[in-house]
């Protein structure tokens, strides 16, 4: 964070720390477009019965009560309490933790109304109830693209959207990355080869290697699953396997472990790195240690470090899901990715990886030459914003050194005069130059015009 929020956990951006926000979300807007990905919002209430379909998340969800009683007209109160409370009432609201779980009650209640695959981008803030650090916070952004089938969705889209990532983080003012690629099929399929057959239990350990070490993992597998230490050691070394190139393969064959499910895993995964390879070169690798602790996802696994910045955790992650959208008897198989564009944000702020070249929009600020030329300015500065350039008017016709000290102070690069004979000059107060100028006709040079965010 660039700075320390008065309310822990909710971040709030100054002017400038806004403008790289939203060069960030105007970015990643911008590939999803060109990629044909159709924005939508969905609402941030859901019921707990949706929220905790799939996974054991409820610890993190902030749930919704009222700070009066139902007939007063008190406003609504949000605590992870709430959640727990209502955890026996599948009808009790919560605010969304992720934008996946109510993005698949979507496509449920409008699949009559989307034409399939569905291809969708969702940019929109969720809460989790999470103890605040640089990194985690309670309320944040995250930019989603999905896409979505009716009955079935060809593995050929689970290549396409890691591409698609790979292309939108490599626009971005943020230092090398690197997409970590896993198969659920591939991982459960050797877990069963060996004998563990609560593939489940045996991800959930899987998943929290960086974070306790291999040792501890290994006593989770024997302690918790049953696991013989052989068993353990021999999902270990699958999970050290990592490479820039199809070399996994062998790899694990390597092990010696027979499972269809597993060859079926390895297929798929060696269709993303290759693709990855060529189209992606080095921001790809496979990375058989990547588990992802949500149980819906079914193929494909995702996790996104910046290089360098590990300890910051995952900016980017997702995956396969194929029976988390269902209607009766018909499946909406998915696979998505999901950017969390506040923990990226606060990283590139903390550590001053990008920087806005000012500090507000305006281009120019017109300058008063009494309080009878207001009426004046406004016209040019019509004239100049029906061209595009951001313009303000000065509020008093101080003295022109004081307009300017306020033009500097706010960031504002160039400053108007007009002088009673209808002349207009422009003056860059960077430079000191200035120039004669029409209002019909001028224009700042290209790097001016709007505020530009450069990588440091």
């Amino acid at each position: 964070m660039a700075r320390t929020a008065s309310l822990s956990g909710f971040p709030e951006w100054l002017p400038e720390e806004r403008l790289v926000e939203l060069h960030v979300l105007d970015t990643l807007r911008r590939v999803f477009e060109l990629h044909g990905f159709s924005s939508i919002e969905t609402r941030a209430v859901e019921t707990v019965g949706q929220l905790l379909r799939k996974g054991e998340i409820d610890k993190e969800v902030y749930g919704l009560s009222r700070l009066q009683d139902d007939d007063g007209e008190g406003a609504a109160a949000t605590n992870t309490d709430a959640a727990k409370s209502h955890r026996g009432d599948p009808h009790a609201l919560a605010l969304h933790f992720d934008l996946t779980v109510p993005f698949a009650r979507y496509v449920v209640e409008n699949a009559g109304y989307l034409a399939f695959p569905f291809r969708r981008y969702q940019i929109q803030k969720v809460w989790r109830g999470e103890r605040p650090q640089e990194g985690r916070a309670r309320e944040f952004t995250q930019a989603d693209i999905d896409i979505v089938g009716d009955g079935e969705l060809p593995f050929r889209y689970d290549v396409e959207i890691a591409l698609v990532i790979a292309e939108a983080l490599s626009a971005l003012p943020i230092p090398a990355f690197l997409l970590r690629i896993n198969n659920r099929k591939l991982a459960e399929g050797f877990y069963n080869g060996i004998g563990l057959t609560d593939t489940a239990g045996v991800l959930r350990s899987i998943d929290k290697l960086e974070k306790i070490g291999p040792a501890k993992v290994a006593e989770l597998l024997k302690t918790e699953l049953g696991a013989s230490d052989e068993q353990a050691q021999a999902a270990l070394k699958l999970a050290s396997i990592r490479t820039g190139d199809t070399s996994f393969v062998e790899q694990v064959r390597a092990l010696g472990v027979s499972n269809d499910l597993l060859e079926e895993g390895l297929t798929e995964l060696e269709q993303v790195i290759a693709a990855a390879v060529q189209r992606a070169p080095g921001k790809v690798v496979a990375d058989l240690s990547i588990a992802r602790g949500l149980d819906y996802y079914t193929g494909t696994v995702v996790e996104t470090v910046l290089v360098g910045h590990e300890q910051l955790g995952s900016i980017c992650s997702g995956g396969r899901y194929d029976a988390l959208a269902s209607k009766g008897n018909r499946k909406f198989p998915g696979v998505g990715l999901s950017i969390g564009v506040t923990r990226l944000v606060s990283r590139i702020l903390s550590q001053e990886l990008a920087k806005a070249t000012r500090s507000v929009p305006t281009a120019v600020l017109v300058a008063l030459s009494s309080d009878d030329s207001w009426g004046a300015a406004q016209d040019v500065a019509a004239e100049l914003r029906s061209r595009g350039i951001a313009t303000e008017v000065a509020a008093k016709a101080e003295k022109f050194g004081k307009q300017i000290k306020f033009a500097d102070r706010r960031g504002i690069p160039f400053v108007w005069f007009t002088d009673d004979d209808g002349k207009h000059q422009v003056k860059d107060i960077r430079s000191g130059e200035q120039v004669d100028a029409d209002p019909a006709t001028w224009a700042p040079a290209a790097e001016d015009l709007h505020v530009r965010v450069l990588k440091a």
